[in-house]
């Protein structure tokens, strides 16, 4: 039998045991009494700021359930929170990525998707803009130039900020057809609008687009900076260069961009050792990204214009600063920040998040601004085209062709 003494020892241990508990463990465990749960006092106030916070959403969820006519499913109202709070950031290019969308966006850095074939990208006065249509595909057959603003998709308007509706809109099955309303300013500041009829079409990016044209001057145009664009532009160069190429001409004309890890690889390859641009995060941390010391020793020249952005802008502004090459054409778009595509969620959502802005090497932030040319050129009306293709009436490459002999 147990002893009175030794009982009353006994209850005293216990409840220092669970005093002990309470107050120390008790601030990285829940502790499960019955029917209660006790946790520490900093966990509850973090639990209570938290319901707090959120409250007026959850009442906003019983409420149309309560009042409102139609059906209404809480991961349709809680996904639409999540995208509406990313766009009150007031950036364009910040944007929660439906589980299609972040697939879509995915595939489309890959190298094809199925769609139009254009580069869009929000405006200064809200409105969809075209920042370039992508070479030989429906979009350019269609006509559709840099600077043509989308204002409607199928007789219904949209907006910059419905922009991701839109693309949605645009992607579609092959051999069927989509009617963008385009609001067009011409050479005399006119603003016209007009109706097309776009087929869509599965795209496949060729990134990379290299011929001779002569004396030993060689043509790379680049399109745009996705995963296979640096080993195609090797290849590319590779290929001139055991043709007897002395000369290059680097075309971004009407490349919107794409990869930067892509974009610093090829720069690398003409550079000395240095820097080929460096970005800085909000929490002030800098990343550089490097060039080494072995450089492909060529005369160069880039081919830029209003439809050079982001990516492409970090190349021509690292060929400037360092006067590697001579820029001919006109301003560039001006994209000086970098986006971050991270996975969100447990069912494939992401998020593209503006996350730093870049430098050129001379510490130059382009954004808003562009890159001036060293040599301004604007390509003539009369025009047909742009590229090798066009040598005949491409003003622009014609200048490039003759500044490379000029060097050689």
């Amino acid at each position: 039998m147990v002893s009175k003494r030794k009982y009353i020892f006994t209850i005293i241990v216990v409840v220092l045991l669970t005093a002990f508990v309470t107050l120390t463990l008790g601030n990285v465990f829940m502790v499960e009494i019955g029917q209660k749960v006790i946790i520490s006092e900093n966990t509850y106030r973090k639990l209570k700021e938290m319901h707090d916070k959120y409250a007026k959403l959850e009442n906003i969820m019983q409420i149309v359930h309560k009042e409102f006519l139609y059906e209404a499913d809480d991961e349709t109202m809680l996904e639409g929170a999540l995208a509406g709070s990313l766009k009150a950031l007031g950036d364009p290019y910040t944007q929660y990525l439906s589980k299609e969308e972040y697939a879509a966006l995915r595939q489309d850095t890959e190298g094809s998707y199925e769609g139009i074939g254009v580069y869009i990208a929000p405006s200064d006065d809200n409105k969809i803009l075209i920042v370039s249509p992508i070479e030989d595909t429906p979009a350019e057959k269609a006509g559709l130039k840099t600077g043509d603003k989308i204002i409607r998709i199928n007789g219904t308007e949209f907006t910059a900020e419905q922009i991701d509706a839109a693309v949605k809109i645009m992607k579609g099955e092959p051999g069927t057809s989509v009617t963008l309303t385009i609001q067009r300013v011409d050479s005399n500041g006119e603003h016209g609008i007009f109706d097309v009829d776009v087929n869509r079409e599965t795209i496949k990016i060729k990134s990379i687009k290299a011929a001779m044209i002569e004396d030993n001057i060689g043509y790379i145009r680049i399109t745009s900076f996705d995963m296979q664009t640096a080993k195609d532009f090797n290849n590319a160069y590779k290929t001139l260069k055991n043709k007897g190429m002395e000369g290059l001409i680097i075309d971004l004309r009407y490349n919107p961009g794409g990869m930067i890890d892509s974009t610093v690889e090829i720069t690398n390859m003409f550079l000395d050792e240095g820097i080929v641009t460096y970005t800085k995060a909000k929490s002030g941390e800098i990343q550089y990204y490097k060039s080494d010391s072995s450089k492909e020793d060529i005369p160069l020249v880039l081919l830029i214009n209003e439809g050079s952005a982001s990516a492409s802008e970090i190349m021509a502004g690292a060929m400037k600063d360092t006067e590697r090459a001579i820029l001919i054409g006109t301003k560039t778009f001006g994209k000086g920040i970098v986006q971050k595509v991270q996975r969100f969620g447990n069912e494939g959502e992401g998020i593209k998040m503006t996350v730093s802005e870049y430098f050129t090497p001379n510490g130059i932030n382009i954004h808003g601004i562009g890159i001036e040319p060293d040599i301004e050129v604007q390509l003539n009306e009369d025009a047909e085209g742009y590229g090798y293709e066009f040598y005949e009436t491409d003003n622009q490459l014609q200048k490039a062709v003759e500044v490379l002999k000029e060097k050689q």
